[in-house]
């Protein structure tokens, strides 16, 4: 059979005609997970695809022969045109020997529904016998017991979408229930690991790929604290409490790496035999990185942190080739405010504590000299790195959590990508940086050791006292449209949603929950400090009304006794003793008013002659 007679698509039995991955959203993506994928296949290596994955996958992978294996014929029908051979149906279907099989959507989105049901451990020997001797294996899992669960308002048994038909959870016996299971797993099969990764925020879509061992040897990371707080930030699902709140405490506590939403294992199959694949010697020709962040808005490429001789160290890697059909994206709403430099993301990554936590700490334990202490030095270092009161470059905007403070007390940008456009006054930029940690304390719920009737601004103002700067509400004001600006940059947002952010910015009250997602947590702690800004105005209210109850009560009782004093025999005899005297001083008024109209009317008279 010629190649021109070859179907586009392949059906080897277990097929589901209506049902497809891409469209519900359970496709393997994101770009960090493209980077990863474009290092780990060589020139001319043959692929698997099992599962679904982003179609701009097979872009990237372009320079390799990849095959597709998906279950429903819609995803099929619509990757065929990009790969070199597409599967439709379960996995009984696969065959051949692959130099990379990829599994980043986990073993659940292999299995058909149309099929017999396999289980883990049976798909997974599947992969690895579709694996050439020396040959790599890319699996995603969901962690049972991950993030995204525990913040999750629907529990993971509920089973309410249409690909749940079968529920696997961390009830399932032959399902890995944690990272250490999972790489048991695959050694058991014969595969040696030699890498993974925690996925945060989403282990389908991940937006920061971090390695797993560092991540929890390195506690106190501020590059791991700031990667994990702003990659959990954002979210539109409502959550049951604030995963990026989560997120740090369980860098912390060491179990960032446990309880990752979930993870991405590299294995691959020892060599057997005496003619290797074309990647025999992946684990000593690939050297992995210790993180890979998507920093700026989406298509802007990615961020590599690698371990070099030096420590950790900067890398920007080139953003993908946009697709010509596509439409051009609107101009970001705050270009004249900050932009992504991505060769600016260079050098050593500083090492210390991010100086938000730092401060967090200090205002948990009510330590205001450690405070002062803090953002005193805070603001002498912003001090001294303008020129004539300005600042440029990254340090104009960069707040308190992209600044790190290293064990000496020095303090240094944590992240150098982003870049001022116009030099921005000093006072702008720490009244920004205080004002979102002041928006932080109070929406957020923190204990802090200052009054609850300050808002916003007043505690932004009494954070600058403390620096021995004196910003003024005007200030604060100037500070919160920067804020807008550079949040909309860094989101890609077009000027409907900048004016919309920056609205939401000035409405924020200390009764509010945060802006951005909903968090049951946090909404009862705004009901709470609501009730608490309640009960104070009811119980003001309730003394006013009572200071003048006492007033009227006073009042009665004087006209009650002048009343009593009216009627007396001295009252009557005083009023009869001042008649006369009014009656006096009324015909003593009436006498001079008489005499100065004749006084006019003769000086008047002696004009006219």
């Amino acid at each position: 059979m010629s190649a021109e007679t070859v179907p586009a698509v392949e059906l080897p039995g277990g097929e589901m005609p209506a049902w497809s991955d891409l469209a519900t959203g359970r496709a393997a993506g994101g770009e960090p997970l493209l980077a990863l994928l474009a290092r780990l296949v060589p020139v001319g290596a043959r692929v698997l695809l099992a599962g679904p994955h982003d179609p701009a996958l097979l872009d990237r992978l372009a320079h390799a022969e990849v095959t597709c294996l998906l279950r429903g014929e819609p995803d099929g029908t619509a990757v065929a045109a990009r790969a070199a051979r597409t599967l439709v149906g379960g996995a009984t279907g696969i065959d051949g020997a692959y130099d990379v099989v990829v599994a980043a959507a986990g073993l659940a989105a292999i299995e058909s529904a149309q099929d017999r049901p396999l289980g883990w451990t049976a798909l997974l020997e599947r992969l690895v016998t579709a694996l050439r001797p020396g040959g790599l294996l890319l699996l995603g899992a969901e962690n049972p017991f991950g993030l995204g669960r525990l913040v999750d308002p629907v529990p993971w048994y509920a089973g309410r979408d249409d690909a749940d038909w079968a529920v696997e959870g961390i009830l399932a016996p032959d399902r890995p229930a944690d990272l250490d299971q999972l790489t048991d797993r695959l050694t058991a099969a014969g595969l040696h690991p030699w890498g993974s990764f925690a996925a945060y925020p989403r282990w389908r879509s991940a937006t920061a790929l971090l390695a797993t061992g560092p991540l929890a040897e390195q506690r106190g990371s501020g590059l791991f604290d700031a990667v994990l707080h702003d990659a959990c930030a954002v979210g539109e699902r409502p959550v049951l409490q604030d995963p990026a709140r989560l997120a740090v405490d369980a860098l912390h506590t060491g179990l960032a790496a446990a309880l990752a939403p979930g993870w991405l294992v590299l294995a691959h199959r020892p060599v057997t035999g005496a003619a290797g694949a074309v990647v025999a010697a992946a684990p000593d020709r690939i050297t992995l990185p210790v993180a890979l962040l998507c920093a700026g808005p989406p298509g802007s490429g990615v961020t590599e942190v690698y371990d070099g001789a030096d420590g950790w160290r900067w890398r920007a890697l080139a953003a993908p080739t946009p697709n010509p059909a596509a439409e051009p994206a609107p101009p970001f709403a705050s270009r004249e405010v900050a932009y992504r430099d991505p060769g600016t993301s260079t050098g050593r990554v500083p090492e210390g504590r991010l100086l938000r936590t730092v401060l967090l700490d200090a205002v948990l334990r009510r330590d205001l000299g450690a405070l002062r202490r803090l953002l005193t030095a805070y603001a002498r270092w912003l001090a001294g790195q303008g020129v004539d009161d300005r600042l440029t470059g990254a340090v104009a905007v960069s707040g308190l959590d992209n600044v790190v403070v290293g064990a000496a007390g020095d303090h240094a940008v944590l992240d150098p990508g982003w870049q001022a456009i116009d030099p921005l006054a000093t006072e702008v930029v720490l009244a920004r940086a205080l004002w979102r940690f002041a928006a932080d304390l109070l929406t957020g719920g923190y204990a802090h050791p200052w009054p609850s009737t300050l808002d916003v601004v007043g505690l932004t103002v009494v954070l600058g006292g403390l620096t021995g700067r004196d910003l003024d509400r005007a200030i604060v004001a100037i500070a919160v449209e920067v804020e807008a600006a550079v949040v909309a940059a860094r989101r890609g947002l077009d000027d409907t949603a900048r004016a919309d952010l920056a609205a939401a910015l000035r409405a924020v009250t200390p009764t509010a929950p945060p802006t951005g997602r909903e968090s049951v947590q946090q909404l009862r702690e705004a009901w709470l400090r609501q009730r608490a800004e309640l009960t104070r105005l009811t119980a003001r209210l309730a003394w006013t009304e009572q200071l003048l109850t006492h007033r009227e009560r006073a009042l009665r009782r004087a006209e009650t006794k002048l009343d009593l004093l009216s009627g007396t025999l001295g009252y009557r005899m005083g009023k009869l003793a001042i008649t006369p005297l009014r009656l006096a001083r009324r015909g003593a008024g009436a006498a001079k008013r008489q005499v100065r109209t004749a006084v006019r009317r003769q000086q008047h008279g002696g004009e006219q002659q």
